[in-house]
């Protein structure tokens, strides 16, 4: 039996708005083969149904909001998890996504003393935010990221800031460290493996990062596989203490069925 994929998508299926090569039937092997699947991304940035949308503009239909799981989407269960407030609040730097989901566990967004500062990569980022988050942080809430990436890639060859640069900006004019809920974080692997109903080692984490999808794949205790359409490269693989079980140059050389 094959098995169950979880796959990131940002440098894996498509960078920025251009289709990696190979992705579309990637994807309809899985569907044909009826291979259980599901992506795991760390942007905050889109909805599920905004991330189905966009795949179906890049020719890529027959999927639904219940095949992904994103970092606003994690970050927003594990604070009302965390939190015993009846109404807690957040400041958010970050887009639609992310504010979308902390309403819908039943958060508010509030720049009056707000129980969390919740960081996730952002367009319109700016100086004024940055001393609001650190204000509130000072005053006392709790600092949260959805991920640490410093970068991501985007069409052409290029790559652009993330989430893990806005942190690292906070981080240094208030001392003190974000806990991150995206990936490489567990939390974030046990999410996408209790949604498909398998043990960690009946899954194969796919992804373009040694430091996020390759790590925490290999803590939460999964097979994993690298492509090298993203961010990591064959050299800074070679960087870390740790390797993938499989190298592949994209997901266009992956059979499902042998991993």
């Amino acid at each position: 039996m094959s098995k169950s994929i979880i796959s990131d998508m940002d440098g894996v299926i498509y960078r920025g708005k251009q289709l990696i090569p190979g992705a579309r039937e990637f994807i309809n092997r899985l569907v044909e083969n009826r291979t259980p699947f599901l992506f795991l991304t760390n942007n905050a940035e889109q909805t599920p149904l905004d991330l189905r949308l966009k795949l179906e503009g890049l020719g890529i239909s027959g999927l639904t909001e219940d095949n992904f799981i994103t970092s606003a989407m994690a970050t927003a269960m594990f604070l009302k998890s965390q939190t015993r407030k009846e109404m807690p609040t957040a400041y958010v730097v970050g887009g639609a996504g992310l504010i979308n989901e902390l309403y819908k566990v039943g958060f508010s967004i509030s720049e009056s003393h707000p129980d969390y500062v919740v960081v996730a990569k952002s367009q319109t980022f700016s100086f004024e935010q940055i001393k609001k988050a650190v204000r509130f942080i000072d005053q006392g809430a709790k600092f949260i990221g959805t991920n640490p990436d410093m970068i991501d890639p985007i069409e052409g060859g290029g790559y652009e800031p993330a989430a893990g640069t806005l942190l690292a900006a906070i981080e240094a004019a208030t001392g003190k460290k974000p806990y991150i809920v995206g990936k490489p974080n567990s939390l974030m692997m046990m999410l996408a493996t209790r949604k498909l109903g398998v043990h960690p080692e009946e899954a194969v984490m796919i992804g373009d990062r040694m430091d996020t999808d390759i790590v925490g794949g290999l803590e939460a205790g999964m097979s994993t596989a690298l492509v090298l359409s993203g961010v990591s490269t064959r050299a800074s693989m070679e960087q870390f203490p740790y390797q993938p079980d499989y190298v592949f140059d994209s997901v266009a050389d992956i059979d499902p069925e042998a991993l």
